[in-house]
């Protein structure tokens, strides 16, 4: 009884998926709630994650010349007021500290919810020439937003996240950098994370506050709704003229610079489990799991058993490897394994050492093979390989099956009104159109794709003229 029972903690997908998800980074042990309200602990399973995710990613940065600071956590008011579209866009979410000790502040700090204004500040002071252009920044750390519904990694008072702020001399090479950037970003997704994303600029409403251009990265999740998972941002130079950030160039004259901005969160722990998870819990792609094979001793008190697993534990030492010694029964060790999404199991028994080999199962499909202990290694990697590239083609499908096109009003909302996913429609451009979908259809525009196709000449919602290809969708 006690071995069903941990999988049955799990709400089935189809039943509620808000419910799968909860029971999943609970029981999975990702992450606990607290006192403070809005926050989350991440636990050791979660924050594993994330270290994997911040070091493949920090690797990626760096190869694209990108250096790491650190910035202060307090923004001074004054500060937060220079650039008025962007302190307008972040006022609802504000923290602010008011008291220092015991004494009140003579100008209250905001905790920061992002750092453009601090950069600024910095670079108008640390920026003189050409020569000390591009600056390309990025730091670790964490950003406080006043969310008023929470959801573990989806939406939390507290995040962590990255991000980069950059200068350059000129405006082509910002909008350079902030495409590089996504498609750094893209890439990781796919590549590290199997998660296959649409690329494309966010609409004027959509884009970041004070942006003259916001890219973005959009992942579909397992019950059709959109994530947001990767955003990188072209400011012009709004930002360089609202804090005077100046150099003199090669020709002598005085010129503003112009920046990017990019950031990547602990959200994208939340699009992992939606886009890869099932019924029995968390399946991590191979390249991000803190541990790529469990080793499970059967009948470990017999003689021989635990010393072969350790044994075989030494064979992978060039995987992330554990061995599972604890006195629980193998059934439960199975459904906890599956529960946190290892990919590899390998069984290992009396039965098995007699034969020379051991049984090696896969998280995803469930699939058992016997393996020789003599081909144990290569065959552990071939596989996780394989698993790699068969999650990421499997949530490639499911983003296929579940994209649709929509040539005018009544099949667009016939498309939501029946399925889940991403709609591409016509759109003419006005910001009226895209708020009257919401207001109507609780749908907002997700991107502009740079591959653009013309599906109809006219506008899905009010018939005009269209202008751009739109992915729209229910959205985190």
């Amino acid at each position: 009884m006690a071995e069903k029972k941990l999988v049955e903690a799990i709400t089935s997908m189809s039943e509620d998926f808000a419910q799968w998800y909860t029971d999943v980074v609970k029981k999975a042990e990702l992450i606990d709630y607290s006192n403070v309200k809005g926050c989350m602990v991440i636990k050791p399973a979660g924050y594993a994650i994330w270290e994997n995710i911040q070091r493949r990613l920090d690797e990626r940065f760096k190869a694209a010349g990108v250096e790491n600071v650190y910035m202060p956590m307090f923004i001074p008011e004054s500060l937060l007021q220079k650039e008025k579209d962007h302190v307008e866009g972040f006022a609802p979410e504000v923290a602010w500290v008011t008291h220092g000790g015991l004494n009140p502040l003579q100008e209250r700090m905001c905790v920061r919810p992002t750092s453009e204004t601090l950069f600024c500040d910095f670079y108008k002071g640390d920026i003189h020439s050409y020569r000390d252009l591009p600056r390309v920044y990025n730091q670790w750390c964490s950003v406080v937003r006043w969310e008023k519904e929470t959801r573990p990694f989806l939406r939390s008072r507290e995040f962590l996240w990255q991000e980069g702020h950059t200068a350059h001399a000129t405006a082509e090479q910002a909008k350079e950098r902030t495409e590089q950037m996504l498609n750094v970003y893209a890439d990781f997704c796919e590549e590290v994370l199997a998660i296959p994303v649409v690329k494309g600029r966010k609409t004027e409403k959509e884009k970041f506050a004070g942006a003259e251009a916001t890219y973005t990265i959009e992942a579909l999740m397992h019950d059709g709704k959109a994530l947001q998972s990767g955003t990188s941002h072209d400011f012009g130079d709004g930002f360089a003229r609202a804090f005077g950030i100046q150099f003199t160039d090669k020709d002598n004259q005085l010129k503003y610079v112009y920046q990017t901005s990019w950031g990547m969160s602990t959200r994208i722990i939340g699009a992992i489990i939606m886009v890869h998870g099932d019924d029995s819990g968390l399946v991590l792609p191979p390249e991000i799991a803190p541990v790529q094979v469990m080793i499970i001793p059967i009948q470990q008190k017999k003689e021989g058993v635990l010393e072969k697993a350790f044994e075989l534990k030494e064979t992978l030492k060039n995987f992330r490897v554990k061995v599972d010694d604890s006195d629980k029964s193998p059934g439960w060790k199975f459904s906890e394994q599956e529960m946190r999404g290892i990919p590899l199991r390998v069984e290992i028994g009396p039965k098995d050492m007699e034969a020379g080999r051991c049984v090696v199962c896969r998280r995803d499909t469930g699939e058992k093979t016997e393996i020789q202990l003599e081909e144990l290694e290569s065959k552990v990697s071939e596989l996780l390989i394989r698993i790699q590239a068969d999650m990421l083609a499997k949530a490639r499908r499911h983003l296929e099956e579940h994209t649709y096109e929509a040539a005018d009003r009544e099949a667009f909302e016939r498309a939501f009104a029946e399925k889940s996913g991403f709609v591409k429609a016509m759109w003419c451009g006005e910001t009226s159109c895209e708020e009257e979908i919401k207001e109507k259809m609780g749908v907002t525009s997700r991107c502009m794709p740079f591959v653009q196709k013309q599906i109809s000449d006219k506008c899905v919602c009010c018939g005009k003229p269209a202008k751009k290809l739109v992915y729209w969708g229910r959205a985190y």
